[in-house]
């Protein structure tokens, strides 16, 4: 950007805290762009995988199960039901166990970023803060009784950039961070109400002494 351009003049009046506030904000930016792409995949598609993989073990086809499930291990819940769905001849209790391991192994993955976000949003309104602070003690001081009053507003508002600034970083990654969490704690539920009907399903095959439900092989 050169001399005379309005961004350019308003990203020098922000002070030097306006470098820090630019690189949180494409930093948001680029996680923000991962996160609606990992987010819009796995809602494309994912309950269907998993509803047609509970249809084919209702029927007791754990082949076919494992078959479906082996082509999809891209999803979250696809990766927790092979875990449970391919050990050996499980208790009832192992595979319960199993499930909520494998759970518990993609919250990392789920809440990705999270406390990226949540950084730059606490801090980027410090930031913002700090320059407006800076901007104003340098504004103060070189404040002349007499001078031009436009000027020196002029110089105080200039001094509000960066504030302004730090709020809209922090306001945006707030409202992207809370939407991405909403959708952490659906997956959540969903993963907890696909893995009971799996769960279920298993139970009532070992109680029946049926054999196929643990061929995994």
């Amino acid at each position: 950007m050169a001399p005379g351009n309005p961004i350019y003049n308003l990203f020098t009046a922000g002070g030097v805290v306006m470098f820090p506030l630019l690189a949180f904000s494409v930093l948001a930016i680029a996680l923000i762009l991962e996160r609606v792409i990992f987010w819009l995949h796995l809602g494309s598609y994912q309950n269907t995988v998993v509803e047609e993989a509970l249809k084919l073990y209702r029927e007791n086809n754990v082949v076919s199960v494992l078959d479906e499930l082996r082509k999809n291990t891209d999803l979250p819940i696809v990766r927790i039901f092979l875990v449970a769905l391919e050990l050996d001849e499980a208790t009832p209790e192992d595979f319960r166990l199993a499930l909520e391991s494998a759970a518990q192994a993609e919250i990392p993955l789920l809440k990705r970023f999270q406390n990226i976000f949540e950084t730059i949003i606490s801090l980027a309104p410090l930031l913002g803060l700090l320059g407006t602070v800076l901007g104003l003690i340098s504004a103060f001081k070189n404040l002349n009784i007499g001078s031009n009053t436009g000027t020196q507003v002029g110089g105080i508002s200039e001094a509000l950039v960066s504030t302004a600034s730090g709020l809209i970083v922090a306001i945006i990654t707030l409202l992207f961070a809370n939407t991405f969490r909403g959708l952490y704690l659906r997956q959540i539920a969903q993963i907890q109400e696909y893995g009971g009907q799996l769960e279920l399903l298993y139970r009532r095959y070992y109680q029946r002494g049926d054999k196929n439900y643990a061929s995994t092989r």
